[in-house]
């Protein structure tokens, strides 16, 4: 039996855990007798770790649950900690207990939505988008002209399922990335962020919302059968299988299992797409840059149709989310600068803030001017 429970999940999470925290360690002091500074140990751990996850990506699909998005977040951040002070350790932790705390209020919505009972609109959102279509389903049309018979793959499929499965990589990635290079613009990101997550699953507890398949009588649960739409075929993972992914495949057809299969008003999809381009706007300068960044929120959207994921107004729902952060946030931002001008030490006109910060060290200095210089930041 105390072998049955040293064995579970969780607890081989903790084992696994300790004994990555003593290779950490131990190879750390090693290199730090070899005089390697703590800067490029940091950057090996790093890069060890973005090979670690292709390889696990590669091999057995995205990190897609919860407790492994988690504990892949945190052994991230604790791995880009390697060698700080002790007060940039406990911030790290303040840093990961709030990204805690967000995805776990991100799952619980769910149960929430299950207790209060609230009515699955179905004909509703199919309405909005015949009236934004001239009377058209989108998603059925879409299936009707582009989608070919089973087992055909064609190359739109490929592009649009890459572009589907990267709001499973692009959101992670990019906070892992701002919170490793310049700390004040990933707070900047995670207030907007968690905003949308906050007003999205407000709105799946209140709106529960049958996505075009299940509409269209693709559920095999007695309580989701409907006949609001024709017949359409949910080809999500095609493209990927076509790549030779089906282990990614396969891990998102075991996750979206215990997902919420109504939490489709407004599409998180949609507004995280939308969201990593409205962030990085006004960094980017080139038009042709520009363009295809707009490009990739309009694709998803079209991908989700296609997929008889998403209703188009899904996908504005997902937008507006996105467009309400970034306004509130934006003018209590404008305030906090006007209130207290002397605090503000962040141009949000670049991430070149957070290149500087470790010019010192990149630049060959002793590691212990990085450590003065980030506890006194």
């Amino acid at each position: 039996m105390l072998l049955g429970i040293a064995t579970s999940g969780l607890w081989r999470v903790l084992w696994y855990s300790i004994a990555l925290a003593l290779l950490v360690g131990g190879f750390s002091g090693l290199f730090r007798v070899l005089g390697v500074e703590w800067v490029y140990i940091r950057r090996m751990f790093i890069g060890l770790y973005a090979l670690g996850y292709v390889a696990w990506f590669w091999f057995n699909g995205i990190i897609i649950d919860r407790i492994s998005v988690l504990w892949s977040f945190a052994i991230f951040l604790c791995i880009a900690s390697v060698g700080k002070p002790w007060r940039e350790w406990r911030r790290t932790a303040i840093d990961l207990g709030l990204f805690v705390g967000m995805w776990l209020a991100y799952d619980e919505s769910r149960g929430i939505a299950d207790g209060l009972g609230m009515p699955i609109q179905v004909e509703s959102v199919r309405n909005i988008d015949r009236f934004l279509f001239f009377g058209n389903d989108g998603p059925v049309v879409l299936q009707e002209r582009f989608l070919a018979p089973a087992g055909t793959v064609r190359w739109y499929d490929v592009i649009a399922s890459c572009v589907y499965y990267s709001h499973f990589i692009v959101p992670p990635v990019v906070l892992g990335i701002l919170w490793w290079r310049n700390r004040d613009e990933w707070v900047r990101y995670m207030r907007r962020f968690a905003t949308v997550i906050f007003i999205a699953c407000t709105m799946f507890v209140l709106l529960p919302t049958a996505p075009p398949w299940m509409a269209a009588g693709g559920s095999d649960k007695p309580e989701f059968q409907f006949s609001a739409l024709e017949p359409i075929r949910r080809p999500t993972g095609n493209g990927w299988r076509h790549l030779g992914l089906e282990s990614f495949v396969e891990a998102w057809d075991t996750g979206r299992d215990w997902a919420n299969e109504v939490a489709a008003m407004p599409s998180l999809h949609s507004a995280y797409a939308l969201f990593v381009v409205v962030f990085f706007w006004p960094r980017i300068r080139p038009v042709w840059a520009r363009i295809a960044l707009l490009s990739y929120p309009l694709i998803m959207a079209v991908a989700l149709m296609y997929f008889g994921e998403h209703y188009f107004a899904d996908a504005l729902a997902g937008w507006a989310t996105v467009g309400i952060a970034f306004f509130a946030w934006n003018r209590i931002e404008a305030r906090w600068a006007t209130a207290e001008p002397e605090d503000v030490n962040v141009d949000d006109s670049s991430l070149d803030g957070g290149e500087h910060l470790d010019s010192n060290t990149d630049a060959g200095q002793p590691d212990s001017t990085e450590d003065e210089r980030v506890a006194t930041s």
